[in-house]
């Protein structure tokens, strides 16, 4: 019975453990504009032997304070054996994703991020485990000889675009992707930072002088030699470096698009503004043309409007008449219509094929600008036509 349990033991941690490492391959906030350039600071020298560098990132606190800095520091490895992923942001589609650091056996993907010192966007150089005792590339890491005695020198071949972009994908940010193996190492055992660097990140989380918006990208602490020791005399102060950076005011306005970068959606926005607002126009033209076009060519577009007026016309000898009267007085306020009743009323004439009305239609165009008050008189005579 205590084999069995030690055996139901020993798969639930491992149960435990594979449900840590899938959590840590999800990220766990975003973030809808990206974070500042990496500062530009030296790398404290090494505290004793077994310490890993773990290099410093951007943190989010929230929509009142931003970004904040983590200060890159040294810390003692959980276990033989492991390293230090670290953390990284990455666009998503929605905004950036932070994707928190682990310890694993291999060093997994990172983002292509060039922290320096090591990690240069793909595995770590800055040392390697031997027989137990972790060793240090004397070419990338701040050694003291005299006290450290497992290094050494290996050259360090960078071949990685050395810039200080803190992201992955999105505008601007890193274009590298996972290669296989390092697909195959999110899959492995993972352990979460440990308690001296969540203590670390919450210290920096609660120092306002961390803050991207009160430091502008040039954080007081850059670095320190041991984790939470931001007033050890060998902390390292970042350096100058570029303009500026200022947090976004309007963080709803800088959201993404998302699926567009952050600086394209706002000039997108602002040449896609004219585009709509010329297009209604562009489809209201050829309704406005026409109306323009109807003193001009009144024989192609009257026919349309002509045909009700036909149809009074043919159907009323004692009735249709006083409703077409008021029909060109309806008309009247546009002042367009005015030509086309006496053109109008003469094709019916012609299909009629009488002579009083043809005699009638020659005096009615040869007045067809004058007032209307001279067409009573054209349709008087119709009136006694009728009777006869």
């Amino acid at each position: 019975m205590s084999i069995t349990r030690s055996i139901r033991a020993s798969l639930f941690a491992l149960a435990l453990l594979a449900i840590s490492a899938a959590a840590f391959a999800q990220f766990s906030i975003s973030v809808s504009f990206a974070p500042p350039e990496l500062p530009v600071y030296e790398q404290p020298l090494l505290p004793g032997e077994g310490y890993i560098w773990t290099p410093g990132y951007w943190a989010y606190a929230g929509d009142d304070d931003g970004y904040y800095w983590v200060p890159g520091t040294w810390v003692m490895a959980p276990e033989p054996g492991l390293l230090w992923t670290p953390a990284y942001w990455g666009w998503s589609g929605n905004g950036y994703a932070f994707y928190q650091g682990y310890w694993g056996e291999q060093v997994g993907f990172y983002g292509g991020v060039s922290y320096g010192y090591g990690y240069y966007g793909d595995g770590y150089q800055g040392g390697r485990w031997q027989n137990g005792q972790f060793y240090y590339n004397r070419s990338v890491s701040n050694v003291n000889v005299t006290n450290i005695h497992n290094v050494y020198n290996t050259t360090v071949i960078n071949n990685t675009t050395i810039n200080r972009v803190s992201y992955n994908g999105g505008n601007g940010g890193i274009s590298a992707h996972a290669t296989p193996q390092q697909e195959s190492v999110a899959h492995e055992r993972h352990i979460p930072p440990v308690a001296a660097q969540t203590q670390h990140e919450q210290a920096a989380r609660t120092n306002p002088e961390q803050r991207a918006s009160v430091n502008h990208g040039t954080p007081t602490v850059a670095a320190t030699p041991k984790p939470g020791a931001f007033s050890d005399r060998a902390v390292v102060h970042a350096k100058q470096t570029g303009a500026p950076y200022n947090a976004p005011v309007n963080r709803a306005a800088a959201q993404p698009p998302v699926n567009a970068p952050v600086a394209h959606p706002e000039n997108a926005g602002r040449s896609d503004l004219p585009v709509p607002n010329n297009q209604p126009e562009s489809n209201r033209a050829p309704s406005a043309r026409p109306n323009q076009l109807e003193p001009n060519r009144p024989e192609p577009n009257r026919p349309p409007t002509a045909q009700p007026e036909r149809q009074p016309e043919s159907n009323h000898p004692p009735v249709a008449q006083p409703k077409n009267r008021p029909e060109p007085n309806r008309i009247e306020p546009t002042e367009r219509p005015l030509t086309p009743p006496p053109i109008e009323r003469s094709q019916p004439e012609r299909a009629a094929a009488s002579e009083p009305r043809a005699q009638q239609q020659q005096h009615a165009q040869s007045v067809p600008n004058k007032p209307e008050e001279k067409k009573p008189q054209e349709e008087k005579p119709k009136q006694n036509e009728k009777p006869q």
